[in-house]
């Protein structure tokens, strides 16, 4: 979200995923440094592929981004940080990002194949 106005469909993409506790606490984590997935996952007290599930909604929607590090063993580390954003809505900014809605029953053009909200909490 880094243009001032958002398309509708990047507004709805980003509310939706912040819409969720545990996205919400994983960008706190990562709001003052970067962080790799296991200890991310320790510092949450959720498993990691749960919080991996997490991740990778909260970078679809551009909201973080990951980076492949190897450790000094050579072993494969993914760390995540958060990408700067802000989310400030106006009524006049939600009637403009509105005209830009992909039509219902059309998947919007980059849309990924998500599960539903249900299955990934």
């Amino acid at each position: 979200m880094n243009s001032p106005v958002p398309t509708g469909d990047d507004l709805v993409r980003v509310l939706a995923t912040l819409s969720n506790p545990h996205r919400l606490r994983v960008v706190a984590a990562l709001a003052g440094r970067r962080n790799y997935v296991s200890r991310l996952a320790r510092e949450l007290d959720i498993s990691r592929a749960l919080l991996q599930v997490h991740l990778k909604k909260l970078e679809a929607a551009g909201l973080v981004t990951s980076r492949l590090e190897l450790s000094e063993d050579g072993k494969a580390m993914k760390f995540y940080e958060v990408n700067a954003f802000a989310v400030h809505l106006t009524p006049q900014d939600i009637v403009t990002a509105v005209q830009t809605l992909t039509p219902a029953g059309q998947a919007p053009a980059n849309h990924t194949n998500e599960r539903d909200e249900k299955g990934a909490t």
